[in-house]
C-alpha cells in the first residue's frame, strides 16, 4: 500500500493567476530545449510501451513522509514511468565513486538553462535522507523535492508541494561488465490540472523532462571520465492511474531511435 496522498494547499486566486501567468514564460525553455536537441549528436533509443501494476513506485518509509510530499495518488492523469539509462565505457570511476560526484553538488549535472538546484535544508557535499532541495525551472513551477533514500550507488528524491509533478525519482550506478551504467528512474504524474494539460495535452513539459534528464545522462559519462558506448536508452511506460489501463490512443512509436539528439 502506497502511503497516503498529501493535503493539497488550496488553490487562490492570486495562485492561479501567478501561474497562469507564468506559462508565457515556458518558451523560453522550450527555445533552450529546442536549441539543445539541435546540436546533440548522441543516438538516442526511445520506446513507448503500456504500462501495469508492476509501473507503481515503492512506497516511501513512513520516516521522510509528512503533509509536504506529493505522492502519486494526488496527482492528474497518467503515471509516467521512465527509465533514462546509459552506459558509460573508458571511466576512471566505480560506481561509488561516480555517486559520490553526483552526489556532490547536482548544479555540476543539472542544465542550468533547464533546472538550478538550491540547497534549502541539509549539508552541501552529499545526498542525505531528509536534505531539501528547491529546483529553479523554467516555467510556472519551482521543483521542491526531498532526499527519501540514499546509499553506496543510489539516491532517490520525492516531490514536494508544489512541484510540477507528484511522484519519485532515483539516480543509480551500475557495473556494466568493465564498464559503469548510470540510471535515471522516475514514476510521476502532473502535479495539478494544468501541469497535466502541458504533459499530457501539449506533450511540452514531458519533452522538457526528456531533454533534461538525456542531459544529466551525459553529463554523468563526463564526470566519470568516459564516453556513452551505444548511445542513449529511454524507455516510458503509461500507467491509467484512473481505470488501471494504459489508454490505447497513445501513440505506437516502440523502439523509435532519434538522432541527433541534444547536448
Amino acid at each position: 500500500m502506497l502511503a497516503s496522498p498529501a493535503r493539497r494547499e488550496p488553490v487562490t486566486g492570486t495562485r492561479r493567476h501567478r501561474r497562469v501567468g507564468a506559462v508565457v514564460r515556458w518558451p523560453l525553455g522550450l527555445a533552450i530545449v529546442a536549441w539543445r536537441y539541435l546540436w546533440r549528436t548522441t543516438v538516442t533509443h526511445r520506446s513507448d510501451e503500456p504500462g501495469d501494476a508492476s509501473d507503481l513506485p515503492k512506497p516511501l518509509p513512513p520516516e521522510v513522509c509528512d503533509d509536504r510530499v506529493q505522492h502519486i495518488e494526488g496527482g492528474h492523469g497518467d503515471l509516467l514511468h521512465r527509465c533514462y539509462s546509459v552506459t558509460i565505457a573508458g571511466g576512471d570511476c566505480t560506481p561509488e565513486l561516480l555517486l559520490e560526484r553526483l552526489a556532490a553538488d547536482p548544479n555540476d549535472w543539472s542544465p542550468s538553462g533547464l533546472a538550478v538546484f538550491r540547497r534549502t535544508k541539509g549539508h552541501d557535499g552529499a545526498m542525505t535522507v531528509g536534505d531539501e532541495f528547491l529546483i529553479r525551472l523554467p516555467g510556472p513551477w519551482d521543483g521542491p523535492v526531498r532526499v527519501v533514500g540514499s546509499g553506496p550507488r543510489h539516491f532517490r528524491l520525492a516531490t514536494l508541494t508544489g512541484h510540477l509533478e507528484a511522484g519519485q525519482i532515483e539516480f543509480r550506478t551500475e557495473e556494466a561488465g568493465e564498464d559503469v551504467r548510470f540510471v535515471i528512474e522516475s514514476w510521476a504524474r502532473p502535479g495539478d490540472r494544468l501541469a497535466h494539460v502541458l504533459y499530457d495535452r501539449l506533450s511540452l513539459a514531458k519533452e522538457v523532462q526528456l531533454v533534461m534528464w538525456t542531459h544529466v545522462c551525459l553529463r554523468a559519462a563526463a564526470l566519470a571520465g568516459g564516453r556513452p558506448r551505444g548511445g542513449l536508452t529511454v524507455r516510458t511506460r503509461w500507467l491509467d492511474m484512473a481505470g488501471g489501463q494504459t489508454p490505447a490512443t497513445r501513440p505506437a512509436d516502440a523502439d523509435r531511435t532519434d538522432s541527433p539528439d541534444e547536448v
